[in-house]
């Protein structure tokens, strides 16, 4: 999750603000970049509890390691809780799940670069703590009150705040990881067909990436149970947003909606306030009750942009939100998924061929079954799968046009290969993870903390 804005201080006047502020994230094709970022959980190798922020082996070490490694620590009343190195940054989640959030880049070959410079960076500081990483979709062994909690003043807003509107958001907080991409658009007309594509294939994405089968050592009758917690986590910020497939739709109506969507807080002076539940239509009329006569700035806007968690959300780029986090591999696959079918004209003509007769029953349908079944799941006479081996030609033809290469020659196909093995075998990472679970494992969940951790 995000941390304060570094958005300049420049009060609201109007509501075109608003809407001119999204509509500043257009650039030309020559300019757009790729922004990956992927969360993990951290366990302590000896009993593989999670390790609380504080000791020897806490998240505050780890952080404190890996700025020797050329990162600078971000504070919070002089507490370590991210780090920062040009335009990337490292990040902790409510119960310490660290979070890499890359530097925008041109391809997918400099994102897995990224990523595993990223990695070796935490094993060296990790191993030497006595602690390991797991790249999946929810922590597969440890209670809710078990998870440690951060000190980070947004998650205790949040903490208080999530039972209030559904039952499963302090597990999103605590229990999950996701890897996601951030993707730019031309222009508005260009924002909107990307919008609408990724909305309708997001369910695919998660179902290529379903591998969150365990709560608390047992099979939870999910393949991606990450992505079913977002069912009832608060509906008030979270979904489809089938509004974006009606006519008209465009910033303004994405900025209609951020403006119905609840605030958690307003950060003033180093401080997180407590704004839960509050509207920001009253914050903009000078009547947010914790701030009586104040009016919000861009920089309270940018904040407020990062409380709602749709499958896909638009800032001045593009997020897809849909995905469990994984392995090394995959954390390249997604990106490689969505640039290939949204980057490429011709791909992304084809894409919304694909999608553009769906119903909204259609689309709620796939993203309300894909967490159970994953490509398993019916749809129109066969299965996600189909529509997964069709999204996955359409990317790949798109990597191909786009044609970057690395230095030995190859284009960014290569990236898809694990989605495609997956779709291949009908069998998704959980999948697998559940036949280990009932065989070589012997019903334990505790092997996944050795056989995947990076």
């Amino acid at each position: 999750m995000s941390g304060p804005s570094h958005v300049e201080k420049k009060p609201i006047e109007n509501h075109a603000q608003l809407v001119e502020y999204l509509a500043s994230g257009g650039k030309p094709a020559d300019q757009w970049r790729i922004g990956t970022e992927h969360e993990k959980f951290v366990f302590r190798t000896d009993d593989l509890r999670p390790p609380t922020y504080e000791g020897e082996r806490g998240i505050r070490a780890l952080l404190e390691g890996m700025a020797h490694c050329g990162w600078e620590l971000v504070r919070e009343h002089d507490l370590p809780i991210a780090l920062a190195r040009g335009m990337a940054s490292v990040t902790l989640e409510p119960a310490g799940q660290l979070e890499l959030s890359g530097a925008p880049v041109a391809t997918i070959h400099d994102t897995c670069c990224e990523v595993h410079e990223h990695l070796e960076d935490v094993r060296e500081v990790s191993e030497k703590l006595g602690l390991g990483i797991l790249g999946m979709g929810f922590q597969p062994k440890w209670r809710r009150d078990e998870m440690p909690w951060m000190p980070k003043g947004r998650y205790r807003i949040m903490r208080d705040y999530m039972p209030r509107v559904g039952s499963l958001g302090l597990d999103m907080m605590t229990r999950t990881c996701t890897v996601q991409v951030n993707l730019d658009f031309a222009n508005e007309a260009d924002m909107v067909k990307k919008f609408r594509v990724s909305l309708a294939l997001q369910p695919i994405a998660t179902a290529l990436f379903a591998d969150s089968p365990f709560t608390e050592g047992k099979p939870n009758g999910y393949l991606s149970y990450r992505s079913h917690i977002w069912e009832d986590t608060d509906p008030d910020r979270t979904g489809m947003l089938d509004f974006v497939f009606a006519p008209g739709f465009g910033f303004e109506r994405y900025v209609d909606y951020l403006l119905d969507v609840p605030m958690y807080f307003v950060y003033r002076k180093g401080e997180y306030i407590d704004a839960a539940g509050l509207s920001f239509r009253d914050f903009l009329a000078g009547k947010l009750s914790v701030l009586p006569g104040e009016k919000p700035t861009l920089r309270d806007w940018s904040d407020h942009m990062t409380t709602a968690f749709p499958e896909v959300r638009l800032k001045k780029y593009l997020e897809m939100r849909g995905a469990d986090g994984g392995p090394w591999n995959r954390l390249c696959a997604l990106p490689a998924f969505w640039v290939g079918l949204l980057y490429d004209s011709a791909a992304l003509d084809a894409a919304w061929d694909l999608v553009k007769d769906f119903s909204m029953e259609e689309r709620n349908e796939l993203r309300d079954g894909v967490p159970k079944h994953a490509l398993k799941l019916p749809f129109r006479g066969g299965s996600v799968r189909d529509l997964a081996l069709h999204a996955l030609e359409i990317a790949g033809q798109g990597l191909k046009r786009r044609a970057r290469l690395n230095v030995g020659g190859a284009d960014e196909t290569m990236f898809l290969q694990p989605l495609v093995e997956f779709v291949q075998a009908d069998q998704t990472p959980a999948e697998r993870k559940l036949e280990l679970f009932h065989g070589p494992w012997k019903g334990s969940v505790d092997p996944v903390f050795r056989e995947f951790a990076y």
